[in-house]
């Protein structure tokens, strides 16, 4: 399920270089250390912290693709 934040973001970008994609949100939110682990990512995504492109993404599983944006707590980070 997608929805608008309402929030402007973002403020700063980072890029996240995978070398193997797509790769699944969950797990990007691991590889990136946004989060220390799955349980952390599967709340944080559940409780609609984080955004996909712009918008609040709850599906743990969704696939993230070269030049999607994941944000969390008013950081961006890219996938390249």
């Amino acid at each position: 399920m997608c929805r608008s934040s309402g929030v402007n973001m973002p403020e700063k970008l980072k890029h996240i270089k995978i070398n193997n994609l797509p790769i699944r949100f969950g797990q990007f939110l691991k590889f990136a250390d946004l989060v220390q682990d799955g349980i952390e990512a599967k709340l944080r995504i559940q409780a609609g912290e984080v955004l996909v492109n712009g918008l609040i993404e709850t599906r743990r599983g969704r696939k993230l693709e070269k030049n999607d944006t994941v944000t969390l707590n008013g950081i961006t980070y890219q996938v390249t």
